[in-house]
Formats: C-alpha cells, sequence, structure tokens
C-alpha cells in the first residue's frame, strides 16, 4: 500500500478550472452546528470527508452525521476518512446525542450514514438503526434519509436498516464497473453494491433508493450509461454526480475535471432512463442538498413529476 500511495504522489492533477472554486460564507448556524459537534462528539462525514458543501448545506437546515465513530475499517482509494483495522468504541449514547442535536439546530432534513465497521459482529447495523428510530422519536417531523454501508451484502443486516423506516436509503456505486478495483477496498464490489440497493426494495418496496457516482476517475461515457441502466434494472429511484476531488496526493489522481455541460448531459440522459431525480454538477454529493430537498417534494408529494 505504501508503494501505491507514493506512485499516487507522484501523479499531478490536471489544472484546476474555473468552475471549481466555492467560497461560501459562514453564517450564525453553521457556527452553531460546528461548536455543538465539538462539544458533544458526533462526527459529519461533511468535516471527515472535507466536503466543499459543508456551510452551503448546514446554513440551509440539512446536515450528514456519520455514526459508528470516525474510523473506517475499508481502505478505498479516494476517501479521506480516517482507515484502522479496528473502529473506535461504540457510544450507545449516540442515538440520543444525534435527536437531541437534531432538535436543537431545528434541521428539516438529515442525513445518517456511517464508516464501514467489519470489526463487529453485526457491522453496526442495530447501532445505526438505533441511531435512524432515535431521531423519529425526538423529531418526527424531521426528514431522515440513510447512507449505508454494504454490510457484505447481508439481507439479515440490511433488513435491520430498512426495519428502522427512513424515507430514503441510498447505498454508492462510487465509480463505474470497470474502476472499481481501482479505486474502492477489495471487499466491496459493484455486483455486491447493487444487490444491497436491489435486496432494500424486496424488503420494503415502499422505500425510496438512491445512489451516487464520482466522475473524473477515467469512465468513459459508455461505462457511465452502463451504470444508470444497471442501477435502474434494481429499481433506484434517485441518483446524484459528482467530480471527483483528491483528498491528497496519496490519494487517487484526478484523471479529468467534467465540465458543467457533460454533467447536464448526463443528467438528461439519466432523466430518460426513468431516475426520478438526478442531481449532477462538478460539487454535488450523495447529500447534496439541492437533490434531498427536491426528494423530500417527491416523498411526501408522490404525485409530483419531474420537469
Amino acid at each position: 500500500m505504501s508503494i501505491v500511495k507514493l506512485a499516487f504522489s507522484t501523479i499531478q492533477d490536471p489544472p484546476k478550472p474555473a468552475w471549481l472554486k466555492i467560497r461560501p460564507p459562514s453564517t450564525e448556524k453553521f457556527e452553531s452546528i460546528k461548536n455543538t459537534l465539538q462539544e458533544t462528539g458526533l462526527h459529519t462525514v461533511c468535516q471527515s470527508a472535507h466536503c466543499p458543501n459543508q456551510t452551503e448545506c448546514w446554513s440551509g437546515g440539512t446536515a450528514t452525521f456519520m455514526v459508528l465513530g470516525n474510523i473506517c475499517t475499508r481502505g478505498c482509494r479516494f476517501c479521506s476518512v480516517p482507515k484502522g483495522v479496528k473502529g473506535e468504541e461504540l457510544d450507545l449514547l449516540e442515538p440520543l446525542k444525534l435527536a437531541n442535536s437534531v432538535e436543537k439546530w431545528g434541521l428539516s432534513y438529515v442525513v445518517i450514514t456511517s464508516v464501514d465497521r467489519d470489526d463487529l459482529p453485526d457491522e453496526g447495523s442495530n447501532h445505526f438503526a438505533n441511531c435512524i428510530r432515535a431521531l423519529a422519536d425526538r423529531t418526527p417531523s424531521v426528514f431522515c434519509e440513510v447512507l449505508i454501508p454494504d454490510f457484505k451484502g447481508n439481507p439479515a443486516l440490511i433488513s435491520n436498516i430498512v426495519n428502522a423506516k427512513p424515507k430514503v436509503i441510498a447505498h454508492n456505486l462510487e465509480t463505474t464497473k470497470d474502476l472499481q478495483s481501482s479505486v474502492r477496498d477489495p471487499r466491496a464490489n459493484y455486483e455486491q453494491s447493487l444487490r444491497v440497493l436491489k435486496i432494500v426494495k424486496e424488503l420494503d418496496p415502499s422505500i425510496y433508493t438512491k445512489s451516487a457516482l464520482m466522475l473524473g476517475l477515467g469512465e468513459t461515457p459508455q461505462m457511465v450509461e452502463m451504470a444508470f441502466d444497471d442501477l435502474r434494472a434494481v429499481g433506484c429511484d434517485f441518483l446524484t454526480l459528482g467530480q471527483y476531488l483528491r483528498p491528497s496526493l496519496k490519494h487517487l489522481p484526478v484523471s479529468k475535471f467534467i465540465t458543467p455541460e457533460e454533467f447536464e448531459n448526463y443528467r438528461q440522459i439519466a432523466l430518460k432512463k426513468g431516475f426520478k431525480y438526478v442531481a449532477a454538477g462538478p460539487f454535488v454529493r450523495s447529500s447534496y442538498k439541492a437533490g434531498e430537498f427536491f426528494i423530500k417534494s417527491i416523498v411526501e408529494k408522490p404525485s409530483t413529476s419531474v420537469a
């Protein structure tokens, strides 16, 4: 792995284009959320993954919480979340802390995600489900979406999440089929991720499913369209497409910066293939707030049509 990282560090990204500049201002709500996170020890993927939309989303009333600690047992080559063979000790009060914080901040849309916990017997699925239930009990009006690990495709573990009844269950393909082995941890794979989304629909067809792809890793348009088709084949409802941004020289280099026009073209193609909503753009991430607000309107008003 150290040899691979050394090789990555010698590869330079293409020059960043003008559209990849974002400096959102800080706000009072943003500062309040940041301070409370420090006080409670809660984690957000917004911070751990260096999301460029952090201020925008927090200020607009949405946040993505990362439960089960801040150490991931997987070693994906694109991700900046800290890695380890063993994760942090579970905080049994985390579900309550999460619910209390959401209530305090007056958030309207919450995404709960987690690191992978291959070191736990149930891979953290029951603790994850307890967080969903605690949020529903304390703030029933808050819209809850979850972004789950693959749980190695185990239906029993996935059912723990489904039985907690979040509105949307997301699981990301991350990249196209041909690039999986060079981008993701060997324990994750394309077919397994598609299986996760399929199992969710089989267990509860009323739950909406969602996935995401990073672009700019060397994929071709044909590879991207195949991923669209495969996601629709397992009933995936929502899709987000964003630009891969290299967290550090130890991570995979960027192959290409996708233009806004190319993102819009992909968005139109995906909509024609039947996705209920597609968010696409350089700074779009799997829990991007614009997509969340639109998804909320679809779930609350099923008759809403996509323009």
